[in-house]
């Protein structure tokens, strides 16, 4: 069909153009006569003349898309300077020339050389031109014409997108525009109906339609849900010839979303709900979650929670997750199962954006039962403050009660408590408790001075289950008491002048107290009464806690008295109230005319004599250099080494000391003088033998004088006995010889081997006792086995 269509149109307009061609040709033909027009001006002042044209036409018309097996003819050119004699030459320049466009050169007559699109160029425009073959010259001016072509129906309508996505609220009324597609058709709009474009709906019924002339997609059914169906495709075509029969079409497909209106309540998923609590669940406790259902979506599916007024409304709280849209139950109060163990609530869940298009559907919220069984644990005592203050005077007596802390256990078993004090805040032990009745009292003394607060901590424990424990602080204020004497408040270094006036002020002297009255201090300053009138100064009390001296006489002398103790009385006004005697010493010194001391006491009779400070310093230094060099000597003098007795290696602690001399006995009175046996002066008390180095350097015990006895036998025995019975006595045997010999002497023998009592063993166990610096001498005389050995 559409073959036939577009050659019948063809024939139709080739056949206009050749009738409508002819009489425009012999009509130009006709015009071929020149005429001379004149016309004046006023450049040169000569005639201008101008040649009628020989040639003329308007435009060629061709139609686009020609299948024929010719060449398609569009129109001849012809000049009336053409004799037929074959002298002139049909030129044919400008758009599509020689190309698309081809022109017989003797006959001019132009052919299409190719099919045309009008899509692609809709008109052409051409300059003919006639020349004569021998001169080339031209026998008429160029001319300029157009080709146009004409549109066939060979485009069918594109839409501008291959796919649409549009929305639409939900619930929506007829007719509510949701989209508006849009097909352009290439064809000439101005030229038939190859254009004309018309909408219809393919796919989408009996939702959505679609304008025919606009393209609007608009909604064909009413209160379309989106909870019922969310998303539609819809399919439009686009028909060009204005939808008849025979005209080319194209398609779109447009998706269409129902967006979410308020027009849904929220509704619990169950009337009830059941959560339990421990009793001692801190406040802000999370005991579980409920949650409203609403189909709709985004901030129209958004939710608020609340408790609604009765019973448990001040026990709870609900708060809502904006995430999860739950509303949570917290502890708002806390809970004791001893007084209630059963709580229930009425909890409403509303939309918080309704929409009044849709309130007539109904209220939107809804309510729900939530029942919470409190549960019973055992819980620790509770102290019937949070903390406790306690005052008490610092003058208590030791074993007093100051205060007392009560505590309860809140079970229903009501179980006995016991106290104590965390002795880590009560290091010192200075207080105690009473473990049944709390009752506080102290141990030691208390000093505000000293601490004036004590903070400790009680704890309060169950006897039956001492986990179960709690603690309070107990704060101890130390009230004051006037237990402490004011005194002077620094040391003062008085002086009076030697030409002192009566009257004068020589002296300030403040004073203070360790107690704190509540109404402060108030001292007051006298004379001893035992000294109530100085004849030398005066006491003068300010008024002001503090007390001026006074001097009482005309001048005062260095040479008769250099200083002076003055007494002063302090005492304070609290209850009771406590004094002390503060003595002041008060020196005479050389003053200047101002009053500037000068010098005091003895250094100033010193420098009258003449000799100076700087003097008096040699001289001391001259006499310490003196005596250190004294002891320096006599130090080294006694560090003087000596050489021992016996160097030998063979050294068997056996050493005989002889004085080589030997006498005649007793009765030899010349050949060795006993007198120094007589004379105790002359003899070396107690020295410490030099030839060996003890381990333990032993004390050095003194015997009892014996110069008053001039026996010498006697003497010598009791010396052997001394020795023999000496516990300090070196360990090994040593010979001591007196040089003396007699006739029958009873003193066999000097030598401590030889002594009476060395048959009888001496007792040297205390030696292991002494410790690890005498174990030698303990392994040598500690026992029978070393003796003997």
């Amino acid at each position: 069909m559409r073959t036939y269509h577009c050659l019948s149109l063809f024939i139709w307009t080739y056949m206009f153009h050749t009738v409508d061609a002819i009489p425009l040709q012999e009509k130009a033909n006709s015009d071929l006569p020149s005429k001379r027009v004149v016309d004046p001006t006023k450049d040169d002042g000569k005639l201008l003349h101008r040649t009628k044209r020989g040639w003329m036409w308007n435009q060629f018309f061709l139609l686009e898309e020609y299948t024929g097996t010719d060449t398609q003819y569009v129109g001849k050119l012809h000049t009336d300077q053409d004799k037929g004699d074959g002298n002139l030459k049909y030129i044919l320049t400008g758009d599509g020339a020689g190309s698309l466009f081809v022109i017989d050169e003797n006959t001019g007559d132009i052919h299409a050389a190719k099919k045309l699109d009008r899509e692609e160029k809709s008109l052409y425009i051409l300059r003919a031109k006639a020349i004569d073959r021998k001169t080339g010259r031209q026998v008429e001016p160029e001319s300029e014409f157009i080709i146009k072509i004409h549109d066939i129906n060979d485009n069918e309508p594109k839409f501008t997108k291959d796919l649409y996505t549009a929305s639409v609220p939900e619930m929506s009324g007829v007719g509510t525009s949701v989209i508006q597609v849009t097909a352009t058709d290439a064809d000439d709009a101005n030229y038939g109906n190859s254009a004309k474009v018309v909408y219809s709906i393919l796919q989408g019924q009996p939702y959505f339609s679609v304008d025919p002339e606009s393209g609007i997609i608009k909604t064909a059914l009413p209160d379309m849900s989106r909870e019922n169906r969310e998303q539609y495709q819809v399919v439009i075509q686009a028909k060009d010839m204005g939808g008849q029969m025979g005209g080319l079409s194209g398609t779109t497909t447009v998706n269409i979303t129902l967006t979410d209106v308020n027009n849904n309540p929220p509704r619990f998923p169950q009337s009830t709900y059941q959560f339990n609590s421990p009793e001692s669940v801190p406040l802000g406790t999370h005991l579980g979650r409920i949650k409203a259902n609403d189909p709709d979506v985004g901030e129209n599916a958004e939710m608020e929670y609340s408790i609604a007024e009765g019973d448990g409304a001040d026990m709870f709280d609900v708060i809502t997750d904006k995430d999860t849209q739950e509303g949570i139950i917290t502890v708002k109060q806390n809970l004791d199962f001893e007084n209630k163990m059963l709580y229930t609530l009425r909890v409403d869940a509303s939309n918080t954006h309704p929409d009044p298009r849709f309130l007539h559907l109904g209220p939107f919220k809804d309510t729900a039962v939530v029942k919470i069984s409190v549960e019973d644990i055992d819980e620790p005592p509770v102290f019937s403050q949070l903390f406790y203050l306690i005052e008490v005077d610092e003058d208590v007596k030791e074993g007093s009660i100051i205060g007392q802390v009560t505590a309860y256990d809140p079970d229903a078993m009501n179980n006995l408590i016991k106290y104590s004090i965390d002795r880590h805040t009560d290091m010192d032990r200075i207080f105690s408790i009473h473990s049944e009745n709390g009752s506080i009292f102290t141990l030691k003394p208390l000093d505000r001075e000293s601490t004036p607060w004590h903070n400790i901590t009680v704890t309060a424990t169950e006897i039956n289950n001492s986990k179960q424990s709690s603690h309070i602080p107990v704060f101890i204020r130390i009230l004051d008491i006037n237990d402490h004497a004011p005194e002077f408040a620094m040391y003062y270094e008085t002086f009076v002048c030697e030409n002192a006036k009566p009257g004068q002020l020589i002296q300030t002297v403040s004073v203070m107290d360790k107690d704190d009255p509540p109404r402060g201090h108030k001292f007051f300053f006298e004379p001893v009464p035992e000294f109530p009138l100085n004849p030398n100064f005066t006491i003068v009390d300010n008024k002001d806690n503090t007390a001026g001296i006074m001097t009482r006489k005309d001048g005062y002398s260095r040479n008769k008295m250099s200083t002076y103790l003055l007494p002063i009385l302090i005492f304070d006004n609290d209850y009771p109230i406590q004094s002390s005697t503060g003595t002041l010493t008060i020196r005479v010194c050389a003053c200047d005319n101002q009053g500037n001391m000068q010098s005091c006491n003895a250094e100033a009779l010193v420098l009258a004599a003449g000799l100076s400070t700087g003097a008096l310093i040699a001289i001391l230094l001259c006499v310490i250099i003196l005596l250190v060099l004294v002891v320096l000597f006599a130090a080294l003098k006694r560090q003087r080494k000596k050489e021992p007795l016996i160097i030998s290696k063979d050294d068997v602690r056996d050493n005989i000391v002889t004085y080589n001399d030997e006498g005649g006995g007793e009765e030899d009175t010349q050949a060795f003088d006993i007198g120094t046996l007589r004379n105790p002066e002359a003899r070396e008390d107690s020295k410490l033998r030099r030839d060996v180095m003890p381990e333990t350097i032993f004390q050095i015990r003194r015997t009892v004088p014996l110069w008053e006895n001039i026996d010498v036998q006697d003497f010598i025995h009791r010396r052997l006995k001394e020795n023999d019975s000496d516990p300090s006595a070196p360990p090994y045997d040593s010979l001591a010889t007196y040089a003396y010999e007699g006739n029958d002497s009873i003193a066999d023998s000097l030598s401590s081997l030889e002594s009476l009592t060395a048959d009888c063993n001496q007792d040297y166990d205390y030696l292991s006792d002494w410790g690890p610096r005498f174990k030698k001498l303990a392994d040598m005389y500690g026992g029978d086995d070393s003796d003997r050995d």
